[in-house]
């Protein structure tokens, strides 16, 4: 049975190994093993997360990069968006996770998160990506550096998430409104 709710992505993710918690973000090979643990948050299993979203107690941010259309290419030239599957009602704030941001993505994202999570700094607020990404645990990281007290990591991310056979719809970047 445990075996079974492991392959589901029900109990907590099977490690590569320890992963020691970075002193500060991580700064490059976005797609590597996590740590387990995330100072200041709490790490939830998918059977936690679908919880949390079935209940409505939490806002989750989905943090995977998109990779925009380049301005400059050549007429002619077929571009194809990715397509982003997120879990349902999530706020995909693109590109939030890299270790280090610019202002304008750092406003960006304090902008995203109070518009989406509101004023209150203790509302739950969840933060993931793909299995294995390190962009969701920056953003937590951050999150949490900013002042917000309920953070959650969900590591197994959108992937996990459809392992567990649990819904997903596609997605467009979150887009500021004047």
């Amino acid at each position: 049975m445990l075996v079974a709710a492991g392959l589901l992505g029900l109990t907590q993710p099977m490690w590569a190994g320890d992963i020691a918690e970075p002193g500060g973000y991580r700064m490059d090979d976005y797609r590597a093993p996590v740590p387990r643990t995330l100072q200041g948050a709490r790490v939830v299993t998918t059977a936690e997360a679908e919880a949390l979203w079935r209940e409505k107690k939490a806002v989750f941010f989905d943090v995977m990069p998109n990779t925009p259309k380049p301005t400059n290419l050549p007429a002619g030239t077929i571009w194809r968006e990715a397509t982003r599957k997120d879990i349902p009602g999530s706020i995909w704030l693109a590109n939030v996770g890299y270790g280090a941001i610019s202002e304008e993505t750092a406003s960006y994202f304090r902008q995203g998160l109070a518009a989406e999570a509101g004023a209150d700094n203790s509302r739950a607020i969840l933060f993931y990506c793909m299995t294995n990404c390190w962009m969701s645990w920056n953003a937590a990281k951050r999150a949490i550096e900013w002042g917000y007290s309920s953070v959650i990591w969900y590591p197994l991310g959108a992937d996990g998430w459809e392992r567990a056979n649990l819904p997903l719809e596609e997605k467009k970047p979150y887009v500021i409104s004047n």
